[in-house]
């Protein structure tokens, strides 16, 4: 039985069990790069974590907002916001939240025949900046599926596709500039447009806590030029553009996970579960609980 653990809140995480380790390590698919345990903890405080007798996994942690910290052979390394290292197997370590602050992690132990690879130069922080082509939300998505993959299953089919997926998102990470440059064929290499680079930004922060000022840093024009050509282009304001794309990917999580309210909250980058219940009953005209009840009814 898989291990599915509640403690942040809006936490999710799963820990396999070691029958089903053992069954990825004797597989001719899984034995290559498989997942021992995985997790998003959301704006987590005091989280600590030290391991004074080394484990026999790699430990990926992707930092999304906030700042932490880790100790590796002696020496702490500070963490932040777009940043991700991967611990190294058979070394003690450490690592916890920045005191006084939070951190949003995606986070996963994996091991495997070809892990080292994917470890490869990332015991420093490695910089996952937003770019044009940052794809940073893909990489999230891909996250997401191998969660919910191991959450709802165990058989071998399940773990060979989340191994499959763990392949991609690790890729992703260590081959950044191909996993970017690969998008660039299907978008063109013109000149982004303003209103275009600002949807992108919004796009690739969907879950962080951003605010306009983060937009207009971003896209480099002042608040007021900014706010006509956008609204022109999209007949919204900024604001009011952004909060409309959280309730759409809010939708998209009611109808297709089974996350808690709470957990959804975070997956928007909104704390406060009664005011993205008002936006969300503002745009859509119903509320989340009503929303996913209508589609659960609608599936075929």
């Amino acid at each position: 039985m898989i291990n599915k653990k509640d403690g942040f809140q809006g936490e999710r995480s799963v820990v396999l069990p070691p029958v089903l380790v053992e069954r990825q390590e004797n597989d001719a698919l899984t034995s290559s790069l498989f997942v021992t345990d995985i997790g998003f903890y959301p704006l987590a405080e005091h989280h600590h974590r030290i391991r004074h007798q080394a484990i026999d996994q790699y430990v990926l942690i992707y930092c999304v907002e906030g700042s932490g910290y880790y100790v590796l052979d002696g020496k702490r390394h500070e963490v932040r916001k777009n940043q991700y290292f991967i611990l190294p197997a058979g070394k003690p370590h450490e690592y916890g939240t920045t005191e006084g602050d939070q951190w949003t992690i995606y986070w996963l132990h994996f091991r495997g025949n070809h892990a080292h690879i994917y470890a490869e130069g990332a015991t420093l922080p490695q910089d996952i900046n937003i770019a044009v082509n940052s794809r940073i939300k893909e990489r999230i998505d891909i996250f997401e599926e191998i969660l919910s993959t191991l959450y709802r299953g165990t058989d071998m089919e399940d773990l060979r596709y989340a191994s499959s997926l763990l392949h991609h998102f690790l890729a992703s990470m260590r081959y950044l500039q191909q996993f970017r440059s690969a998008n660039d064929s299907c978008r063109g290499r013109g000149t982004i447009e303003i209103t275009e680079a600002a949807i992108h930004f919004m796009q690739e922060n969907i879950e962080n806590r951003i605010t306009m000022d983060d937009v207009l840093r971003y896209v480099g024009y002042s608040q007021s030029h900014f706010s006509t050509v956008f609204k022109k282009k999209t007949g919204l304001s900024p604001l009011a553009y952004f909060n409309q794309l959280k309730v759409q990917h809010a939708c998209e999580l009611l109808k297709k996970t089974d996350l808690k309210m709470n957990q959804i909250c975070y997956k928007v980058g909104i704390e406060d579960s009664l005011y993205f219940s008002r936006l969300f009953s503002k745009i859509i005209g119903m509320s989340p609980t009503e929303y996913r009840k209508a589609e659960t009814k609608n599936r075929p």
